[in-house]
């Protein structure tokens, strides 16, 4: 009981400086559960992948309703995604433990200098106004319309490779992989990056779903460690976008790189076996 509710109320704290930040609770919930909870690390990958399709499918439909996610475009990435999460998850039964520690622990190093150098977005409060035709033809590119202003998607062909890529890192850390999605999405392809992350969110549930299958079969997953983490990190990821106005987010932005930087420490210190 009293670990259900530690579980309950770490997963909560995820949620909210994942909502907070921008990123997906299992930046977080990974290391609580391997370092705070003595989890196995394939066992954690897991239940962050459960909590990841959770939290997706309470924004997905509001971001549809919205007209913010670019379904066309995101359904198309997504073949690429699933598929390589599903490779991710073949491939994690088969790294040694302290290979995908390692591989985290990098992880979060790259995330806490993304974090440091990432600046303030500038305000645009333009609503989308429509998505038109999809042209994936000769040149493969998509024309949008975001705010009555068209904007055009380009290189198709990188974004299906970093979203086979952003699929093996979901599968094999149990993130959201909207840390490479986004960057995919706005810096390659030229959509908005409001466009991109309501997308990335909408994709990460699907991406997630494709590789916890996997988990599930392998019998990784212990519904009741994920039952508990997974409502935590939904009522924390809805109690951030509430209190998010009134937060100094560069404030908690340099409390989440310290901690960042403690936990990639001490998942080093685990994949050296030190």
């Amino acid at each position: 009981m009293i670990a259900g509710l530690v579980l309950l109320v770490g997963g909560a704290a995820a949620g909210v400086f994942g909502s907070l930040l921008g990123l997906g609770g299992g930046v977080l919930i990974v290391p609580l559960l391997t370092l705070g909870f003595g989890l196995p690390l394939r066992e954690a990958v897991a239940v962050s992948l459960v909590s990841v399709i959770v939290t997706s499918s309470a924004s997905a439909g509001v971001y549809l309703e919205k007209h913010v996610a670019n379904l066309r475009l995101g359904m198309v990435l997504e073949l690429f995604s699933a598929s390589g999460a599903l490779v991710g998850g073949l491939i994690a039964f088969m790294l040694p433990a302290n290979v995908l520690e390692g591989l985290f622990a990098a992880l979060l190093v790259w995330v806490a200098i993304s974090m440091v150098r990432r600046k303030e977005p500038a305000k645009d409060g333009a609503p989308v106004v429509a998505a038109v035709a999809v042209d994936v033809s000769a040149d493969l590119t998509f024309t949008e319309t975001l705010g009555g202003r068209g904007y055009r998607v380009h290189s198709l062909p990188f974004g299906m490779a970093g979203s086979v890529f952003a699929g093996l890192m979901s599968a094999l850390l149990g993130i959201g992989a909207g840390i490479v999605k986004v960057p995919t999405m706005h810096l390659l392809m030229g959509v908005p990056l409001k466009i991109a992350t309501a997308t990335s969110n909408m994709m990460i549930g699907i991406t997630a779903v494709s590789s916890a299958v996997i988990y599930l079969l392998r019998g990784q997953i212990d519904p009741f460690v994920a039952g508990p983490t997974a409502v935590g990190v939904f009522a924390g990821a809805m109690i951030g976008t509430r209190i998010a106005p009134r937060v100094d987010v560069r404030v908690l932005r340099w409390l989440f790189v310290v901690v960042l930087a403690y936990t990639a420490f001490q998942m080093g210190q685990k994949a050296l076996g030190l």
